[in-house]
């Protein structure tokens, strides 16, 4: 059976019920779907700043890879690849000035070393993947508490709920590989859609203010296996 994305989780949650049947379908038999927007690098470039430039809370990797991408569009002959950089440079110049305070805790933070293994969480008999850009601890008094952040870009962006699915499940991925030591503090689990600008912590899905729908997905695709 075929690992599932929470971007496929998404997309399925859109999809007609004859649509639904079939995306179970190929993934029991693991067959693999089209590329989406160009590949799994298509916004790797402007992911990639934006994580960088919160790590180390310095805008300067933003700045020099719009340069950068506006070398490669002047280059670029292809009508695809300037309309991948375009776009890419469009994400990066919403963040070119931006304040990472608004996701990073106050106090100074140690980032800490992710395990490609652990990146599948087994949830209600499926495989999910859960990738975040970073995990981090902080000091809260004398308790270590830990957060994460996931940037994550689509064409035309997530809603609020889509983008909640992302916090849902780093926040269980919290909770399984890092709650042992530390305490999981929920404002600081953090889903980012870079592509609109939006983002939701898990805060929001425990007060209710962001509908959780992970789950009644979920349920929805075992049915239909």
């Amino acid at each position: 059976m075929k690992k599932l994305s929470v971007k496929a989780i998404v997309e399925f949650r859109g999809k007609s019920d004859r649509s639904k049947k079939a995306f179970v379908d190929n993934l029991v038999l693991d067959k693999k779907g089209p590329a989406l927007e160009g590949g799994g690098d298509y916004w790797v470039t402007s992911l990639s700043s934006v994580s960088k430039s919160f790590k180390s809370n310095d805008l300067t990797w933003i700045v020099e890879k719009i340069d950068d991408l506006e070398e490669k569009l002047r280059a670029s002959d292809f009508a695809i690849t300037k309309t991948m950089y375009k776009r890419n440079i469009s994400i990066l110049n919403n963040y070119k000035e931006f304040d990472f305070k608004k996701w990073r805790p106050l106090k100074n933070i140690t980032f800490l070393t992710k395990h490609k293994s652990n990146f599948i969480l087994k949830i209600k008999g499926l495989e999910v993947e859960v990738k975040p850009h970073h995990v981090f601890t902080f000091q809260n008094g004398s308790t270590t508490e830990v957060g994460a952040i996931w940037f994550i870009a689509k064409l035309n962006g997530f809603r609020k709920e889509e983008l909640g699915m992302f916090t849902d499940i780093l926040y269980r991925y919290l909770k399984i590989h890092h709650s042992k030591n530390n305490v999981v503090n929920s404002k600081y689990c953090i889903a980012v859609d870079v592509f609109n600008s939006l983002d939701v912590n898990y805060r929001e899905l425990e007060t209710g203010k962001v509908t959780a729908v992970l789950d009644s997905c979920l349920d929805e695709i075992r049915k239909l296996m």
